[in-house]
């Protein structure tokens, strides 16, 4: 009996493959209308950052593993029901704190000798301020303890920065400390790899599709890289020493990077887990490896294989709403001819025309994907391009509603 953390769309796939093994499965989620719970055996409607309201909730029942994929909400849990039940794999406390506390993770960086950039935390506003202009102008503003773009801002100069922390503060504790960091300038990348034994046993390097605006939403990603074979191994090097300082010897995590022009770098984030946005779909799909069933083996203490069976590349595309506020998905059509197009993984559209959609500045804003691969880049862009035509979401704005009473 497998317990997944969390039954979102990007979940899905941990679902799926137990259900392909015969695992029953447990899906936690406080949201009845996930998509992947459709695909559980029993549903808990507990949040997955409440370890002892599962346990409560799981009422004597033991699992066999489990696992949290492509969000960081559940790792505390993850480590905990891992080790009160004595499972095969257990995840490590060091992973899942630097996963959740960004400040922590950037003494982790320092430690460990890893090329990092100026920052501060704290709860103090006017401390903020004063970190913000030592620092320089932009600044990053952002919660310690989100993922997925939650809370965060570009403030470029400051009269931005007090809207911003506002901002932020809404993402995370009331009261709780906020992160002032360097801007840094350069190529944005995500370092994906997947620990074996102590050593990275497979990796795949991206360059994000950053969606213009100042909350550094990833649109998509586009795989591998453009970078030379000395970058890469300097990149695949750093990740595997970071993973082994966070305790983290089996399992997957993934690194925001930023690449600077003269070939340096410096790190911003890790996420002890699976990539979310249809990263594990593109990782099959370019190199052959199913970084999601070995999550699966790794959690029932099943050996795994990451060798790469091809060498290809791809582009993962966002689909969401292009409005500035609140929306409705008006018609969704094409889909079907896009999903034949050679060369197209993957088009979802996870919400239903008449749904209510977000305006694109957090990644749980999202109403689906494209996924398209090809023997190159160009190759791969040419596919996109043509799918897009095909594919066609109508968008108009919400109507507000105003109830009129007897005067």
């Amino acid at each position: 009996m497998m317990l997944i953390l969390g039954a979102s769309e990007d979940q899905l796939p941990v679902y799926l493959e137990a259900r392909r093994r015969g695992i029953p499965t447990i899906g936690v989620d406080v949201r009845a209308d996930r998509p992947a719970l459709a695909y559980a055996d029993t549903w808990l409607p507990v949040s997955i950052k409440d370890h002892e309201g599962i346990v409560a909730a799981l009422a004597g029942r033991r699992p066999t593993a489990v696992v949290a994929a492509a969000s960081d909400a559940g790792l505390w849990t993850w480590h905990e029901l891992s080790n009160r039940y004595e499972l095969p794999f257990r995840f490590p406390a060091g992973a899942a704190r630097a996963s959740t506390d960004k400040s922590a993770f950037h003494e982790v960086v320092r430690a460990a000798g890893v090329p990092g950039y100026r920052w501060h935390q704290g709860t103090d506003r006017a401390a903020l301020t004063r970190a913000a202009h030592d620092i320089g102008f932009p600044v990053v503003v952002k919660p310690p303890d989100t993922s997925g773009s939650k809370g965060i801002s570009l403030v470029e100069h400051p009269a931005g920065l007090p809207v911003a922390l506002d901002y932020a503060a809404r993402f995370t504790t009331p009261g709780g400390p906020l992160l002032v960091e360097e801007f840094l300038a350069g190529r944005n990348l995500t370092v994906d790899v997947f620990m074996q034994s102590g050593r990275v046993g497979f990796a795949g390097i991206t360059e994000k599709r950053v969606v213009p605006g100042p909350r550094f939403v990833i649109g998509g990603h586009i795989g591998p890289a453009a970078i030379d074979h000395a970058v890469r191994e300097r990149l695949i090097t750093a990740a595997g020493r970071l993973c082994r300082a966070i305790d983290l010897v089996d399992g997957p995590a993934n690194f925001d990077v930023i690449l600077r022009d003269d070939g340096s770098f410096a790190v911003l984030e890790a996420n002890a887990r699976l990539c979310g946005n249809a990263f594990p779909l593109l990782m099959r799909h370019m190199y052959g490896v199913d970084t999601v069933a070995a999550l699966v083996s790794l959690a029932l203490g099943e050996p795994f294989d990451l060798t790469p069976t091809r060498d290809g590349a791809g582009i993962i595309h966002v689909l969401a709403s292009p409005l500035t506020g609140d929306g409705i998905l008006t018609s969704v059509g094409g889909v079907a001819q896009a999903r034949a197009l050679p060369g197209v993984v993957c088009c979802e559209v996870y919400a239903e025309p008449g749904a209510t959609v977000r305006p694109f500045d957090q990644a749980a804003n999202k109403v689906g994907y494209l996924v398209v691969t090809g023997a190159d880049p160009a190759a791969a862009a040419a596919t996109l391009a043509a799918a897009q035509d095909l594919l066609v979401l109508g968008f108009a704005p919400a109507v507000a509603t105003t109830l009129s009473l007897p005067g």
